[in-house]
């Protein structure tokens, strides 16, 4: 039998968009918009997330 691996959770703060640039609205010499790249802080810059972990109980 083949295993899958499970798909990973796309981050619901940012919805798997986790860097955006952002401009400044002032041009460069060569004519292109001076922009700013902004990450997301909740997964920094992954888009995905890791599932939290389940609490396993040991013993009696």
């Amino acid at each position: 039998m083949s295993q899958t691996t499970p798909a990973p959770r796309v981050c619901s703060h940012c919805d798997g968009f986790p860097v955006v640039h952002i401009t400044t609205g002032t041009l460069i010499p060569d004519g292109q918009r001076r922009t700013l790249a902004a990450a997301c802080p909740a997964c920094q810059g992954t888009g995905t997330r890791i599932a939290p972990a389940s609490l396993v109980r040991a013993g009696k």
